[in-house]
Parts: C-alpha cells; structure tokens; sequence
C-alpha cells in the first residue's frame, strides 16, 4: 500500500555530489524540489578520497562554478591544503587540487541544502519511480510514501545495489557500511533501461599514532594558489600536511603471494572497474617491473586522527590488507580503523541518455554521477548541475542546456558518455578534449558564466563583472600593442638573464612579452604606464598575448567543429529507413539518435561515409525528396 505524501516539480535519488547539485540547481530555478538520501549524515560524503580537484577535474569544478553551482565554494570552505598540479607544464593542463576537511565538507553541503528555498531535504530509501505513458510520475520509498514529481533525476552512486567485497566477505551495502538501494534497480529494469554492473574501490584508514611521519616525504601545499570559486575573495590557507610514501619489493611479494585469495581474481568481483584507479593488486600484476608504487598519506580533517592511505585500495582479505601495510615505508606500526574494500554496483548505459541528462525511454527521467557510468566527485557534480538545470528547463516550457565539447570539459564529459558509451566507469582528464588550450580553468567564468546567468543561476552582477573583466584583458592587450620600449642595458641584462636574446633597437613591449622566457609580470619594470591590474587579470593577459599563435589555431578548430554541431539533425528521421547507410550505422545511428551531424560522426560505426550519406539526406530531405 502506498499514501500520497507530497506533490513536487523535481525529485532528486541521492544527496552525493550528483543529486546536491543537481537540487540546488532546482531549487535555485524556482522549481519545488525534494531529495532523498539513505542517510542525511552522509550528505555530500567523499568515501573515496578527502580531495576535490585535479588533473582535469580542476577545470570540472571551476566551470561548475561558472554556471552557478556549490562544489567550488564548499572546497573553498573546507580544504585544507591546495596544490596547482602540473605548474610546470603550459596552462592548458593546470589543475587545482585540494585536501578537504570531509567532515566540514559534509556539514557545509548538507547545511546548503537545509537552507535552500523550495527544497526539502529528506532521509528515505526510494524503492521505485513510477511511470505513466511513458511519463515520469513520481517515486515511491520503501515505508510506502508516494511523491508525485513531474521530473526525477536518479543521483544513486554506488548504492545502486551496492556490494562490499573484503576477500570471501560480501555484503549488500552501500559505502561506508551504509545500507545499499536494493530496491529501485527491479524499478529500473522494468522502465526498460538497460543497466551495468561496474565497482570501484576504497582504501584503508588508519590511525595517525600508528604512521613514522620521519620516514616519508612531506607533501606540504603551495601558498598563492588561486581558490577553485571565482567568487572567493580570501586566499586559501594551508593548515595540513600530507606525506608520500612508497611500497618495497616485500609488499608486492605478499600481494603476488595472496592473488587466489583477492576477488579480483578470483572471479568473485563480477563488475569492471576504473582503468586509471586501479587497485593496488591490480597495480602489482599490470606493472610487475615496478618495484615501487606511490602511496599519499592524507589527513581526513583537522579534527580527526584518521588518515588515509591514498593508492593502496584493495578487495583482498583483511589479514592480507595489514600485512601489506606493515610491509609499506613507515607503516609498519600502521593501525587500520577501516578496512579497505570494493564496491560493486548499478548502473545505467549512458546510451540512454540525451546530453541533456534525460533518458530517452522515459520522458522526464534523468540521471547523473556514477549511475551514468562515471567515476570521481567532480564528473557526478558536473552531471548534476546539468540534469537539475534541464529538468527545470524542461518543466518552464525553455530550450534545454546543451553544452558543446569545444565550450567546456562539462559539455566533454557528456558528449563522450551519451555518444560513445562507455565500458568502464569514466574519467575525464586532459588528454579527452581537443579544445583543452581554450577550455584552461582560469577562464571558466568568460566561458560559461553567460550560460548560468542566461538560466537563472548566476546574478545580473556576477555576469556583468565577468563582462567587465574580460573588456579589461582586452583594453590592456590593445595598449601593449601600442606601447614602445627602449633598448637599456638594464632591459638586455634581464633577457639575457632569462635566456632571451637582447634587442638593438627599441620594439613594441607586446613583443617581448610574447617571448617563450619573458612574461607580462616580468617586464612590469619597464612599463611606468601599466595600469594596477588585479593578479587573474594580469594572468589573462599573459596567457592571451604568450599562446596568441596556439589559440588562434584551436579556435579555427573550434569554428570548424561548430560548422558540423550547428547542423541540426530532426528527431523524426528514420535511420532503418536509409539504405545507403551501413548497417552499422543504421543501427547506432537509431540507438543514440545524435541531436547534430557533428555528434553523429563522433558515434563509433559512423564512417565519414555515412556522414556524407546523411549531408545527402538532409539536402534531400529539405527539398522534399528524400529517399536514399
């Protein structure tokens, strides 16, 4: 028996970092929202790893910030220490890395929810969504309470008929020992949605008294790093230490010695796992010249003596998981509190989604995070926002939001799930975007800051001081173009202290400064009328006049990109229907109905044959004939 509790625009499955973005996103749009959570006490959890940030995962959360979202700011409140990953490398690949507090992580998200208008926050396990013509009509949870909702997003992460696996012990759960969704997978299935197994895994946590600090390396973080928030005035702060250490020759001696004893293989872990976050078993046997891996010894807060140990996840039996810890550098006295374990669960093919994040069987059913095949914080954030923006656009009778690869790594990451599919939980890096020198993470806000503002979620004030500065960058590149500087004996002994030739005669100061060993700051002495710009601006400037040549380049890229993603292909075309095209094709083609050419030509099976085939038909088609 079920009761009617409650009549809603938008539910939301889950409260990680898919279903807190995604209803705030709601909320924030004026729409009447609940969402559901197995436990309020994990709202926002980070069961993996205390850091948010990273390769490419920097950039994730930096444009979720620039449409509006909550990650970058509940970063800037709790972590703890802040590196810029890949400092040495061009800015095309810098990423900001954090160690978060996780308690204080959890508390800002779930207090950020609590004071929300038009959202409620609620503890229940949903045991079914339910449909009427093809529909979304609402979800019912496990006590019987039916609330109606005219769009559901499904932010599930790893409870979707989550397993724990620690050697020969398995138990239905979800991370942390909380209790898994066992329920709503039959609910899914039943909708028609095609759904895959994948698992993960998650370290050990250990003691801080039982750790010989002395015999590792200090990672200390780096001060004048930029916060992840365009929006946070106040540097961070560093107030953690965090340590490197190494596995010996004896720890992957005990492993290769234990491996008919791990579930993974052993056959008893039947899901597929992340290629780029591999188990530290897995490690041992994939690289087996190695003699040592990496291992991050990593606070969980400030007021915790629980650490974890970043790069040992591992599913084998616990007596195996401490005599491998006891064989690592400076763990040897180590004194777990948490064993480490896998995790296997549900998810959807992503195939089934449109980029908008909804389903195409079930009008008004979305899905975001690890449920659409994704792994890490940020990627599930990333969908989040997204399937809350486009399930209120969707109910206000707007055009949904679609963000394009060459505009952002958001638009990437979700036009490589719904267009590729994928055959084990995804990860977004660097080396996935073609555009990656136009989509940096210092210039999140002039990409994207329009299209949060354009959907409600960024203020009139936001925006315009993003315009202001991006006219500011473009004033101060002009005037450099103009301005003149002398040949001085001073100026020849700085180039040639940077390695630069000396000029002879005097030269535009723009020319110098796009010299590959000078810099916009470096050149400041010789530039009395250089107006007094803030630092992000003085980086925009330097980045623009330095990479000119490179920039110029992707962006003709860019431009051709858009000339195919601009063609618009109907709805209502029947693939089957077109001979010409291979049966592949046809058959890909009618599975993931591409919303453009551009998208169809990126569908593995779609040949540059049978994107001229669809070029014809369109011609066709526009003329009245089209039968090819």
């Amino acid at each position: 028996m079920t009761y009617p509790a409650g009549e809603f625009d938008i539910a939301v499955i889950g409260a990680g970092h898919a279903g807190v973005e995604a209803a705030l996103a709601a909320a924030r749009l004026s729409m009447r929202a609940v969402c559901f959570t197995i436990n309020l006490d994990a709202v926002g959890n980070m069961p993996c790893n205390p850091a948010i940030g990273g390769t490419a995962k920097g950039q994730l959360v930096r444009e979720i910030d620039a449409l509006g979202g909550e990650m970058a700011k509940a970063a800037d409140h709790s972590c703890i220490q802040y590196r810029l990953l890949n400092r040495g490398k061009g800015p095309a690949v810098h990423s900001l890395r954090a160690q978060a507090d996780r308690a204080a992580y959890r508390i800002y998200m779930k207090h950020a929810l609590e004071k929300q208008d038009n959202l409620i926050l609620r503890q229940a396990e949903v045991v079914s969504i339910e449909a009427e013509d093809g529909k979304v009509a609402g979800v019912c949870t496990a006590t019987g309470a039916f609330y109606k909702a005219r769009a559901v997003i499904v932010c599930t992460g790893t409870f979707l008929g989550g397993k724990i696996i620690v050697g020969e012990f398995t138990k239905e759960s979800g991370p942390d020992g909380m209790h898994a969704a066992t329920a709503l997978t039959s609910s899914l299935r039943a909708l028609g949605l095609e759904l895959m197994r994948f698992k993960t895994g998650t370290p050990a946590r250990i003691h801080r008294r039982g750790i010989d600090f002395s015999r590792m390396e200090v990672q200390e973080g780096e001060e004048g790093v930029i916060p992840f928030s365009f929006e946070t005035k106040t540097p961070p702060k560093n107030a953690a230490l965090c340590h490197l250490t190494y596995t010996t020759p004896k720890t992957h001696e005990i492993i290769r010695r234990n491996l008919h004893r791990s579930p993974l293989f052993s056959g008893k872990i039947e899901g597929v796992g992340p290629r780029y976050c591999p188990s530290i078993e897995d490690k041992v046997v994939r690289f087996a010249n190695k003699e040592r891996h990496q291992l991050f010894i990593e606070p969980m807060g400030l007021d915790t003596e629980e650490m974890y140990v970043q790069g040992l996840s591992s599913s084998l039996p616990e007596d195996v998981q401490l005599e491998v810890l006891h064989s690592v550098i400076g763990l040897e006295k180590a004194q777990v509190m948490r064993s480490a374990y896998a995790i296997e669960y549900d998810c959807v093919n992503p195939l089934e989604l449109y980029p908008t994040m909804e389903t195409k069987k079930i009008a008004g059913l979305y899905g975001a995070g690890q449920f659409c095949g994704t792994s890490g914080y940020e990627e599930a954030a990333a969908q989040g926002l997204v399937a809350g923006i486009n399930a209120a656009l969707k109910i206000r009778g707007d055009a949904p939001l679609v963000l394009d690869r060459a505009g952002s790594y958001i638009g990437t990451l979700i036009d490589d799930i719904v267009t590729k599919g994928t055959k084990e939980p995804y990860r977004m890096m660097t080396s996935r975007s073609e555009y990656r020198l136009l989509l940096r993470q210092d210039n999140a806000d002039e990409r994207l800051c329009r299209f949060g503002y354009g959907v409600g979620l960024v203020s009139a004030e936001r925006y315009q001081q993003v315009v202001e500065k991006y006219r500011t960058v473009e004033d101060e590149i002009r005037r450099l173009s103009k301005v003149g500087v002398a040949e001085s004996d001073e100026l020849n002994r700085l180039l040639t202290s940077a390695g630069s030739t000396p000029i002879a005669t005097g030269c535009r100061l723009i020319e110098l400064v796009r010299r590959p060993q000078l810099s916009y700051q470096m050149l400041a002495p010789f530039d009395p009328e250089r107006p007094d710009l803030s630092p992000d601006i003085r980086e925009q400037v330097d980045i623009r006049v330095r990479y000119e040549g490179y920039i110029s380049r992707q962006m003709k890229e860019a431009e051709q990109f858009h000339a195919l993603e601009n063609v618009v292909l109907p709805e209502d075309i029947d693939y089957r229907g077109i001979s010409s095209l291979r049966l592949e094709a046809r058959e890909k083609l009618d599975r993931i109905k591409p919303r453009s050419l551009g998208q169809a030509s990126r569908i593995s099976g779609v040949s540059p044959a049978d994107v001229t085939v669809l070029i014809v038909y369109l011609e066709q088609r526009r003329k009245g004939r089209a039968r090819i």
